[in-house]
Protein backbone atom coordinates (compact mmCIF):
# COMPACT_ATOMS: atom_id res chain seq x y z
CA UNK A 1 0.00 0.00 0.00
CA UNK A 2 0.99 3.55 -0.91
CA UNK A 3 1.93 5.46 2.23
CA UNK A 4 -0.60 8.53 3.04
CA UNK A 5 0.15 11.66 4.91
CA UNK A 6 -0.36 10.62 8.77
CA UNK A 7 -3.58 13.01 9.35
CA UNK A 8 -5.44 11.60 6.61
CA UNK A 9 -4.47 8.02 8.20
CA UNK A 10 -5.56 9.61 12.00
CA UNK A 11 -8.87 11.06 10.06
CA UNK A 12 -9.67 7.33 8.58
CA UNK A 13 -9.39 5.90 11.97
CA UNK A 14 -11.98 7.95 12.84
CA UNK A 15 -10.14 9.61 16.14
CA UNK A 16 -10.33 13.12 14.48
CA UNK A 17 -10.67 15.48 11.82
CA UNK A 18 -7.92 16.07 9.45
CA UNK A 19 -7.58 19.21 10.80
CA UNK A 20 -7.56 18.18 14.39
CA UNK A 21 -4.48 15.52 13.50
CA UNK A 22 -2.46 18.58 11.94
CA UNK A 23 -2.93 20.34 14.98
CA UNK A 24 -1.65 17.16 16.89
CA UNK A 25 0.93 16.72 14.93
CA UNK A 26 2.35 20.65 15.14
CA UNK A 27 2.07 20.01 18.98
CA UNK A 28 4.45 16.96 19.07
CA UNK A 29 2.20 14.16 19.98
CA UNK A 30 2.47 12.08 16.82
CA UNK A 31 5.13 9.57 16.07
CA UNK A 32 5.43 7.09 13.19
CA UNK A 33 8.07 3.99 14.43
CA UNK A 34 8.82 6.08 17.40
CA UNK A 35 9.78 9.26 16.07
CA UNK A 36 8.26 12.08 16.18
CA UNK A 37 7.28 13.18 12.65
CA UNK A 38 6.44 16.89 11.35
CA UNK A 39 3.10 17.89 9.10
CA UNK A 40 3.14 16.31 5.32
CA UNK A 41 4.88 13.29 6.68
CA UNK A 42 3.69 10.05 5.85
CA UNK A 43 3.32 6.62 6.79
CA UNK A 44 1.96 3.09 5.50
CA UNK A 45 -0.91 2.29 7.65
CA UNK A 46 0.07 -1.77 6.97
CA UNK A 47 4.04 -1.34 7.55
CA UNK A 48 4.54 1.74 10.03
CA UNK A 49 2.90 2.15 13.65
CA UNK A 50 1.77 5.51 14.20
CA UNK A 51 1.12 6.80 17.48
CA UNK A 52 -0.93 9.32 19.13
CA UNK A 53 0.85 10.31 22.90
CA UNK A 54 2.43 6.94 22.29
CA UNK A 55 -0.83 5.26 21.61
CA UNK A 56 -1.50 3.25 18.77
CA UNK A 57 -4.33 4.16 16.64
CA UNK A 58 -4.72 0.64 14.90
CA UNK A 59 -4.61 0.18 10.95
CA UNK A 60 -6.53 2.54 8.64
CA UNK A 61 -9.72 0.83 8.40
CA UNK A 62 -12.14 0.86 5.00
CA UNK A 63 -14.31 4.08 5.61
CA UNK A 64 -17.93 2.97 6.57
CA UNK A 65 -20.78 5.25 7.34
CA UNK A 66 -23.92 4.13 9.13
CA UNK A 67 -27.15 5.05 9.42
CA UNK A 68 -29.00 4.83 12.92
CA UNK A 69 -32.13 4.85 13.50
CA UNK A 70 -31.42 5.56 17.38
CA UNK A 71 -34.46 4.64 20.27
CA UNK A 72 -35.08 6.42 23.08
CA UNK A 73 -33.29 5.40 26.45
CA UNK A 74 -29.48 5.10 24.68
CA UNK A 75 -26.49 7.36 25.20
CA UNK A 76 -25.00 9.88 22.06
CA UNK A 77 -21.16 8.68 23.07
CA UNK A 78 -18.77 5.56 22.36
CA UNK A 79 -19.29 4.62 26.28
CA UNK A 80 -20.92 6.22 29.71
CA UNK A 81 -19.78 6.65 32.93
CA UNK A 82 -22.67 5.62 34.17
CA UNK A 83 -23.37 2.48 32.41
CA UNK A 84 -25.97 3.46 30.55
CA UNK A 85 -26.64 1.57 27.06
CA UNK A 86 -24.37 3.69 23.99
CA UNK A 87 -25.17 3.56 20.79
CA UNK A 88 -22.02 1.84 19.61
CA UNK A 89 -24.11 -1.25 21.55
CA UNK A 90 -26.78 -1.49 18.86
CA UNK A 91 -23.89 -1.98 15.52
CA UNK A 92 -23.27 -5.78 16.39
CA UNK A 93 -21.76 -6.87 12.50
CA UNK A 94 -20.07 -3.43 12.45
CA UNK A 95 -16.22 -3.87 13.04
CA UNK A 96 -14.97 -0.60 12.30
CA UNK A 97 -14.81 1.75 14.77
CA UNK A 98 -17.43 4.95 14.33
CA UNK A 99 -18.46 7.41 15.75
CA UNK A 100 -21.30 9.93 15.86
CA UNK A 101 -22.13 12.61 14.14
CA UNK A 102 -23.43 14.97 16.57
CA UNK A 103 -25.92 14.31 19.33
CA UNK A 104 -29.21 13.02 19.67
CA UNK A 105 -30.23 13.19 23.68
CA UNK A 106 -31.35 10.53 25.54
CA UNK A 107 -34.51 10.77 25.32
CA UNK A 108 -34.64 12.02 21.52
CA UNK A 109 -35.01 9.03 19.15
CA UNK A 110 -34.32 9.04 14.90
CA UNK A 111 -31.66 9.14 12.76
CA UNK A 112 -28.02 9.23 13.70
CA UNK A 113 -25.34 8.77 11.34
CA UNK A 114 -21.99 7.66 12.69
CA UNK A 115 -18.44 6.92 11.03
CA UNK A 116 -14.96 6.78 10.78
CA UNK A 117 -14.58 9.24 8.37
CA UNK A 118 -12.94 11.98 10.57
CA UNK A 119 -13.56 14.83 8.02
CA UNK A 120 -17.05 13.77 6.79
CA UNK A 121 -18.31 14.07 10.43
CA UNK A 122 -16.85 17.47 11.14
CA UNK A 123 -17.96 18.91 8.04
CA UNK A 124 -21.52 17.47 8.58
CA UNK A 125 -21.89 18.53 12.04
CA UNK A 126 -20.40 22.46 11.12
CA UNK A 127 -23.20 24.71 10.52
CA UNK A 128 -21.53 26.32 8.00
CA UNK A 129 -22.26 23.82 5.66
CA UNK A 130 -26.11 24.20 6.53
CA UNK A 131 -27.23 20.41 6.16
CA UNK A 132 -30.37 20.01 7.28
CA UNK A 133 -32.15 18.33 10.06
CA UNK A 134 -35.79 17.38 10.48
CA UNK A 135 -37.68 16.55 13.70
CA UNK A 136 -40.89 15.67 14.82
CA UNK A 137 -41.98 17.26 18.21
CA UNK A 138 -45.09 16.31 20.20
CA UNK A 139 -45.75 19.83 22.84
CA UNK A 140 -48.17 19.69 25.70
CA UNK A 141 -50.75 22.46 24.51
CA UNK A 142 -52.37 23.78 21.78
CA UNK A 143 -49.43 25.92 19.77
CA UNK A 144 -50.85 29.48 17.49
CA UNK A 145 -49.68 30.63 14.32
CA UNK A 146 -47.82 33.74 16.24
CA UNK A 147 -45.43 30.93 18.38
CA UNK A 148 -45.15 29.09 15.07
CA UNK A 149 -44.27 31.97 13.54
CA UNK A 150 -41.84 33.19 16.34
CA UNK A 151 -40.09 29.32 16.04
CA UNK A 152 -39.52 29.75 12.55
CA UNK A 153 -37.99 33.24 12.49
CA UNK A 154 -35.68 32.68 15.36
CA UNK A 155 -36.34 32.23 19.26
CA UNK A 156 -34.03 34.14 21.67
CA UNK A 157 -32.16 31.55 24.01
CA UNK A 158 -29.14 32.04 26.37
CA UNK A 159 -26.64 30.92 23.24
CA UNK A 160 -28.28 33.81 21.31
CA UNK A 161 -30.82 34.10 18.80
CA UNK A 162 -32.00 30.75 16.59
CA UNK A 163 -31.47 31.06 12.99
CA UNK A 164 -34.19 30.54 11.20
CA UNK A 165 -36.15 27.33 10.12
CA UNK A 166 -39.11 25.89 8.65
CA UNK A 167 -41.64 25.10 11.24
CA UNK A 168 -45.45 23.69 10.78
CA UNK A 169 -48.37 22.56 12.35
CA UNK A 170 -48.73 18.89 11.43
CA UNK A 171 -51.74 18.03 13.97
CA UNK A 172 -52.91 18.61 16.83
CA UNK A 173 -54.88 17.00 19.65
CA UNK A 174 -57.27 17.43 23.01
CA UNK A 175 -53.97 17.81 25.02
CA UNK A 176 -50.73 17.88 22.43
CA UNK A 177 -49.48 19.62 18.98
CA UNK A 178 -47.20 17.72 16.86
CA UNK A 179 -44.65 20.23 14.95
CA UNK A 180 -41.86 19.74 12.34
CA UNK A 181 -39.28 21.46 12.54
CA UNK A 182 -36.40 21.43 9.61
CA UNK A 183 -33.02 23.13 10.97
CA UNK A 184 -29.53 23.42 9.85
CA UNK A 185 -27.98 24.43 13.21
CA UNK A 186 -26.80 21.98 15.79
CA UNK A 187 -26.98 23.78 19.12
CA UNK A 188 -27.27 21.21 22.15
CA UNK A 189 -31.12 20.33 22.74
CA UNK A 190 -32.42 22.73 20.52
CA UNK A 191 -35.44 21.87 19.69
CA UNK A 192 -36.58 21.18 23.05
CA UNK A 193 -35.13 24.91 24.34
CA UNK A 194 -36.65 26.63 21.38
CA UNK A 195 -40.44 24.90 22.67
CA UNK A 196 -39.55 25.43 26.11
CA UNK A 197 -38.52 28.88 25.30
CA UNK A 198 -42.22 29.71 24.29
CA UNK A 199 -43.92 27.72 26.97
CA UNK A 200 -44.38 24.09 25.22
CA UNK A 201 -42.51 21.67 26.92
CA UNK A 202 -41.86 18.48 24.15
CA UNK A 203 -42.73 15.43 25.13
CA UNK A 204 -41.65 13.42 22.55
CA UNK A 205 -39.02 14.34 20.00
CA UNK A 206 -37.68 12.27 17.05
CA UNK A 207 -35.13 13.42 13.93
CA UNK A 208 -36.87 12.09 11.07
CA UNK A 209 -34.55 12.85 8.34
CA UNK A 210 -31.30 13.97 7.66
CA UNK A 211 -30.26 15.95 4.99
CA UNK A 212 -31.46 13.62 1.90
CA UNK A 213 -31.69 10.37 4.59
CA UNK A 214 -34.79 8.96 5.77
CA UNK A 215 -35.89 6.27 8.03
CA UNK A 216 -37.47 4.54 5.38
CA UNK A 217 -38.08 0.58 6.89
CA UNK A 218 -35.27 0.87 9.83
CA UNK A 219 -36.65 0.42 12.86
CA UNK A 220 -35.87 1.68 16.14
CA UNK A 221 -32.87 -0.14 17.01
CA UNK A 222 -31.69 -0.95 13.85
CA UNK A 223 -29.04 1.12 10.95
CA UNK A 224 -27.52 0.35 7.64
CA UNK A 225 -24.23 0.94 5.67
CA UNK A 226 -24.62 3.92 3.58
CA UNK A 227 -24.14 3.46 -0.39
CA UNK A 228 -21.31 4.74 -1.99
CA UNK A 229 -23.52 6.90 -3.73
CA UNK A 230 -24.94 8.00 -0.72
CA UNK A 231 -21.66 9.01 0.79
CA UNK A 232 -20.48 10.95 -2.04
CA UNK A 233 -23.74 12.93 -2.01
CA UNK A 234 -23.24 13.61 1.56
CA UNK A 235 -19.50 14.68 1.39
CA UNK A 236 -20.37 17.22 -1.44
CA UNK A 237 -22.79 18.74 1.23
CA UNK A 238 -19.49 19.48 3.59
CA UNK A 239 -17.84 20.56 0.12
CA UNK A 240 -15.60 17.13 0.32
CA UNK A 241 -14.48 15.41 -2.91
Amino acid sequence: MTKERVQKLIAACGLASRREAERWIEAGRVAVNGAVISLGDKADPLLDQVTVDGKPIGRSETEVTVLLNKPVGYVTTMSDPEGRPVVSDLLTDVSERVVPVGRLDLTTEGLLLMTNDGDLAQRLAHPRYHVEKRYLARVRGTVEAAAIKQLAEGVKLEDGVTAPARVRLVRTTRTHSWLEFTLHEGRNRQVRRMCEALGYPVSRLKRIAYAFLQEGELKPGQYRRLTAQEVARLKGLGGLK
